[in-house]
């Protein structure tokens, strides 16, 4: 935004007549340009703020107009002089800086592979070594968030860190589970980190949650006991980190993108894919006879919303209990099997003949 000029158009009229004049009185002035005597008064104070009035003689109720460049190099010089100290003290502060970064990136290197598993139990060094990868972060950022969608508070101060990474060039890719489309603060999130060249999946499963910058730090938190926030393992082993980077890959080829179309029309063909999806899933995990609360906690939703489902589901099958829809699961998938099986033996004599 432009800065308003250091003077107004009336403090340039009232200076133009005082050096015509070759003083500045005020009443001749206010009656030159027809204004009041109190806003003579105002431009006044303004051009003696800036040193173009000053005394005639020793004379201090007399004011005279003074040579603008001879009060610019009054003004700039001191601003000159400080700039050039600034810079100087920034070049001292890099070059400091710099050989202490050296030495220290050294020292870590050989810590790293001393100990490529740290294992740190209070959060705040956790949160610590984070914003160090974070702020080293060149190429990528990979994260799998398991679970619904996290409170908007949360994303609000990741939406932040992220940004700043995307500017800087970094690629970013985050894997959320399905029951995360139903957060109306994730896909507000969403919506705008996709807009800015970020890209987001969901996945049926879901097994930790891990961050890895740059193909190599990682970090896997340690299980939750209570409400206070776990520490993490800080990995720097470039196999395991390798392995880790792997499994993201798996997952994310096969995971739905959750992009900013779906989320304004929130019936896209990924919300009805991964609608689908979670549909066979919760299937599968009732026939294998898994309870109400395994299943929410591997599918990310609440126990409650996960019983709205399969209450759901049971009516949809015509079941009256867990165990008669499990059974008539089973019947369907093994009906399925051996039509399939059917269909690749016909297939088979077909070509044969």
């Amino acid at each position: 935004m432009d800065e308003p000029p250091l003077l107004d158009e009336l403090a340039v009229d009232a200076y133009r007549a005082a050096v015509r004049a070759g003083v500045f009185s005020d009443e001749a002035i206010s009656e030159e340009l027809g204004v009041e005597p109190a806003r003579v008064g105002e431009a006044r104070k303004a051009l003696e703020e800036l040193r173009l009035l000053g005394p005639l003689g020793d004379d201090e109720r007399i004011r005279i107009p003074l040579d603008p460049e001879i009060v610019e190099a009054e003004l700039i010089s001191p601003l000159e002089m400080a700039i050039a100290e600034r810079r100087r003290r920034i070049v001292r502060i890099h070059e400091q800086l710099r050989s202490l970064g050296q030495l220290y990136r050294s020292i870590e290197q050989l810590r790293y592979e001393e100990n490529s598993i740290r294992v740190l139990d209070d959060a705040a060094e956790v949160r610590r070594e984070i914003e160090l990868a974070r702020h080293r972060c060149t190429r990528e950022r990979m994260s799998l968030q398991p679970g619904g969608g996290r409170s908007a508070e949360l994303l609000q101060q990741d939406l932040a860190q992220t940004r700043e990474l995307l500017r800087r060039g970094v690629r970013i890719r985050t894997l959320y589970q399905h029951t995360a489309r139903a957060s109306l603060a994730t896909r507000a999130y969403v919506k705008r980190v996709c807009e800015e060249g970020g890209e987001i999946r969901t996945a049926e499963e879901l097994t930790e949650r891990i961050i890895i910058y740059d193909r190599r730090i990682a970090f896997v938190p340690k299980e939750r006991n209570g409400r206070e926030a776990p520490g993490a393992a800080v990995v720097t082993d470039p196999t395991l980190v390798a392995y880790l980077c792997r499994s993201f890959e798996a997952t994310w080829q096969v995971a739905q993108p959750f992009s900013p179309t779906d989320v304004e029309s929130g019936a896209g063909t990924g919300e009805r894919q991964t609608g689908t999806e979670l549909r066979e899933s919760i299937l599968r995990l009732m026939a294998m006879g898994l309870k109400d609360e395994v299943i929410a906690r591997r599918l990310g939703m609440a126990t409650r919303t996960c019983r709205r489902y399969i209450s759901a589901l049971m009516d949809e099958l015509g079941a009256s209990s867990r165990f008669q829809a499990g059974l008539m699961l089973g019947r369907q998938e093994g009906g399925a099997k051996r039509e399939g099986d059917a269909l690749a033996g016909g297939a088979g004599v077909g070509t044969g003949g």
